[in-house]
């Protein structure tokens, strides 16, 4: 089982950045294939980007050259650093886990609210 956390929401101006964190309980985090989602209000929610255990990434084209995903194994962290954000980005966050080998994220975090202002 593993639970995750959110933080690092926040209200920013149009073309700043932030870093979301999301903490993982759970002896095996090193075994999931993490991911970040956001939902906007009155949307689907919305794939943003998925790393593996070893570091490969890969982003949604809308978010590729401004996010950046990472995970520290050590401390069952990962993050996403947001640069040159946009009003469109403004969403609730949301930090995911799934096993490697399965395509279902079966763990997800309560959200983080990012509001980007114009």
């Amino acid at each position: 089982q593993v639970q995750l956390v959110e933080s690092g929401g926040g209200l920013v101006q149009t073309g700043g950045s932030l870093r979301l964190s999301c903490r993982a309980s759970g002896r095996t985090f090193s075994s999931y294939v993490m991911g970040w989602f956001r939902q906007a209000p009155g949307k689907e929610r919305e794939f943003v980007a998925t790393i593996s255990w070893s570091g490969g990434t890969y982003y949604a084209d809308s978010m590729k050259g401004r996010f950046t995903i990472s995970r520290d194994n050590a401390n069952n962290m990962v993050y996403l650093q947001m640069n040159s954000l946009k009003p469109e980005d403004t969403a609730a966050y949301y930090c995911a886990a799934r096993r490697s080998g399965s395509s279902e994220y079966v763990h997800w975090g309560q959200g983080t609210q990012v509001t980007v202002s114009s």
